[in-house]
This record gives structure tokens, C-alpha cells and sequence, in this order.
């Protein structure tokens, strides 16, 4: 809703925030063609704001256009797939490292809050809202470590490529409970003001869903 200060969202605005969305949820996987005319349809908007749109993501370099094809949602090879993860364990180590010298007490408790919340779901075989539980805990260890600039950083890695909910490593039992195991580690590091271990933990933790996700993907082809 507008509030009585903001101008009302145009419709070149909603389309790209809609498709915006159903992109970085994957709920529109990668190499999928966008066709200016059926979008215009679904949205009960015309052609115009759609075009619009599409080119605002592909400035945002979530769709790309190649003659004769028009927009396609960029899908990453695998080396541009590593990269990503890699970026992902550089910035959300580097939050977890100043975290665990700026973390206090509610803070801690709320993370671990989290933390046993997803204990029980994986417990109870409720693992498919475990992948947004856990980057929900990581961002939350990033505001904490770097409220400034890193938190900003992070979640814009994150959103430039969002992981498919059926390629989540948290809907396998076993890689799920590694990945808890690895959330309750980094959790006693904060807690012991160890940036150390608690920095080494989120690599060796967020590079290990990399190496899922790239290993899984080569298996579907």
C-alpha cells in the first residue's frame, strides 16, 4: 500500500518486482525464455512496462537478451557457479569472523533460537523450508558482523543467483544433518568470541553447498 508520502508504483514497477521475485525464488528457473506478450497477459498489463522491466533485470544481470530469442533468465555454468559460492564464503565468513566479536548475549540466543527451530523441522522430516531457515540464520550472523557495509553485500550475492527449492541440499536427510552439525560449531565459536573458527566454519560450510549444487547439477545431464 502507498503510504502519503510515496508515489504510487507504476506498472513498469510492479512487473519488474513481480518477475523479480518469481526469478530469485526460482519459482522461474534458470534458462527460461520471458516473451514480452504472455508476461503482459499474466500480469493484465500491456508490452510496454514489460519490456521495460526486462531490460531493468537484465541491467540487474538476471536476464539476458540474444537476438531472436529476446529475454532468457541467466543460468550459470559451472565455473561462474563456483564463483558465486566462493564469493558467498569470503563475505558470510568474513560477517561471521566480526560477528563473533560484536555478538551479545540476545543476539546469540536468538540465532540459536533459530538454529533449534530448524533441529525439529529436520527432525520431523519438515526440510523443505530449511534452505530459507539457514539463509535467514547466515544473514542474520552478517547483520551482526557487518551492519555497515557487508550485510548490503551479502545479501546481493545471494540475490544474483537464487538456488531452485528442488536443488536444495536441505531436502537430503544426510547433507542436512552435516549442515545443521555445522550451524551448532559455528554457533559455540560465536559464542566462545572465536572469529577464528567461527570465519573457517562459514567457508568450509558455504563452499561444501557449493560443491553439492555443482556435483548435483552435473548428475541431472
Amino acid at each position: 500500500m502507498s503510504g502519503p508520502n510515496r508515489p504510487p508504483m507504476s506498472k513498469a514497477d510492479y512487473v519488474y518486482s513481480v518477475l523479480l521475485q518469481e526469478i530469485r525464488s526460482a519459482q522461474i528457473p534458470g534458462g527460461t525464455q520471458l516473451k514480452a506478450a504472455p508476461l503482459a497477459q499474466r500480469l493484465g498489463v500491456s508490452i510496454t512496462p514489460v519490456r521495460e522491466a526486462l531490460r531493468r533485470l537484465e541491467n540487474d544481470r538476471l536476464v539476458s537478451y540474444q537476438s531472436h530469442h529476446g529475454a532468457t533468465v541467466i543460468d550459470l555454468s559451472d565455473d561462474a557457479l563456483f564463483e558465486y559460492y566462493n564469493v558467498r564464503a569470503v563475505v558470510e565468513g568474513l560477517g561471521a569472523r566480526l560477528a563473533a566479536d560484536r555478538i551479545g548475549p540476545e543476539q546469540l540466543a536468538r540465532l540459536r533460537e533459530r538454529h533449534e527451530s530448524m533441529v525439529r523441522d529436520a527432525a520431523d522430516g519438515n526440510r523443505d523450508r530449511l534452505g530459507e531457515q539457514s539463509q535467514d540464520l547466515h544473514l542474520a550472523i552478517t547483520d551482526i558482523g557487518g551492519p555497515a557495509f557487508l550485510s548490503q553485500h551479502a545479501r546481493a550475492v545471494r540475490n544474483s543467483y537464487p538456488v531452485p527449492t528442488d536443488a536444495s541440499l536441505w531436502l537430503d536427510a544426510e547433507h542436512a544433518q552435516r549442515h545443521l552439525d555445522a550451524h551448532a560449531e559455528l554457533l559455540d565459536a560465536l559464542e566462545a568470541g572465536d572469529g577464528e573458527t567461527a570465519e573457517r566454519i562459514m567457508i568450509d560450510h558455504v563452499r561444501a553447498a557449493g560443491t553439492y549444487r555443482v556435483g548435483q547439477r552435473n548428475s541431472e545431464h
